[in-house]
């Protein structure tokens, strides 16, 4: 290994290990001076740590701009040279693996379509094995952290040491604000599931548009997210991919200035004292809560020994919409959103669907 390669490969490691860690660049390279025009601005914010662009572009349907291919390499490869920034790129395939390793590629990361496909991510794993290569994990499309969990262990079990994970969103029915329903509470919980590993967050792939960025970008960062893998395009409007969620690398350093940066924890005893406080009244709460849902599911299993006996079907829509209504009356004097309301009475329900359902079965 020569003396330039050894810096390259220290110089990984430290942005790696950098909170918080900063990896921009285009959706899609599109041209040789659009990548380096790119890489070289966001290289002067000196708040990016990793260049990024699309090389091979997964689209829902054909006749998409599928990216330029293997010929925007080089063109990476040059805007590390040019920069002195690593550089990552999207492999679903293990000729991409081979392809972006000849090229010097850094870092690499699997994307959302692919991490949905256990053979397309076993084959990704298999090209990696024998390879010191850090590799950044995408979440499926669908809301799965099986799936999601099933990639990370594929890939560790290719002998790659230093895996990260991405959100970014996930498909939902029904969703109108975001691209990608960030879907929070899966996100954390699989932060929960693997507290060592780094863990950031994809605003453009969430958002789809740039106008709510800063706002996710902002709530990733309260809910301690190591950093963000964000789309950056010398001319925004004009790119040949995803134009509405991009934006200029000035506009990305005006946004990292604008955020909130919170640390996870402070020295001050006075502040630990007080949360403690808090945080036992949180618990007295959730133990009345459990009595209280524990009190309800009695009840529930003597109406479904009602409707047993009277042959009557579990669920009626009347009666569960009567609920709905009388809980969003009551949760607006309490300052609940409807979206909160919807989703308790939701799991609620269920559970009582299916205690009432096993009584009418026995």
């Amino acid at each position: 290994m020569t003396s330039s390669e050894t810096t390259m490969k220290e110089t990984v490691q430290a942005k790696w290990n950098k909170r918080p860690l900063i990896i921009s660049g285009p959706c899609s390279a599109e041209t040789e001076e659009q990548v380096l025009e790119t890489a070289q601005r966001l290289a002067n914010t000196g708040k990016v740590d990793i260049l990024r662009a699309g090389i091979w572009k997964p689209r829902t349907r054909p006749g998409s701009f599928e990216g330029i291919g293997t010929k925007g390499l080089p063109w990476m490869q040059q805007a590390k040279k040019l920069t002195g920034l690593p550089i990552t790129v999207e492999v679903a395939t293990a000729k991409q693996v081979e392809d972006a390793l000849h090229f010097d590629v850094d870092v690499l990361w699997i994307g959302a379509r692919t991490t949905v496909n256990p053979f397309s991510v076993q084959e990704v794993a298999d090209a990696l094995k024998g390879v010191n290569v850090p590799v950044l994990i995408k979440n499926p499309i669908n809301p799965d952290l099986e799936l999601w969990t099933g990639a990370v262990e594929r890939v560790a079990k290719a002998g790659i040491d230093q895996i990260g994970l991405i959100h970014r969103g996930f498909s939902a029915y029904g969703n109108t604000e975001y691209r990608n329903a960030p879907m929070w509470h899966l996100a954390i919980e699989m932060k929960r599931r693997n507290p060592t590993l780094p863990f950031i967050n994809d605003p453009s792939h969430i958002c789809g548009r740039r106008d709510i960025l800063l706002d996710v970008m902002q709530k990733a960062v309260n809910l301690d997210y190591d950093g963000f893998i964000i789309e950056s395009h010398i001319d925004p409007d004009k790119a040949w991919s995803d134009a509405k969620q991009q934006v200029t690398p000035e506009r990305l350093a005006e946004m990292l200035n604008e955020i909130v940066w919170r640390k996870e924890d402070t020295p001050s005893e006075e502040f630990h004292l007080a949360l403690e406080k808090l945080r036992q009244q949180i618990n007295h709460l959730d133990d009345e809560l459990m009595q209280i849902l524990g009190q309800r599911m009695k009840v529930a299993e003597l109406i479904g020994e009602y409707k047993k006996n009277n042959e009557i079907t579990i669920l009626q829509t009347n009666r569960w919409n009567e609920i709905l209504e009388r809980a969003f009356g009551k949760g607006e004097k309490l300052g609940l959103s409807k979206e909160f309301i919807t989703k308790y009475f939701d799991a609620v329900h269920m559970e009582s669907i299916n205690h009432q359902n096993k009584i009418m079965n026995d």
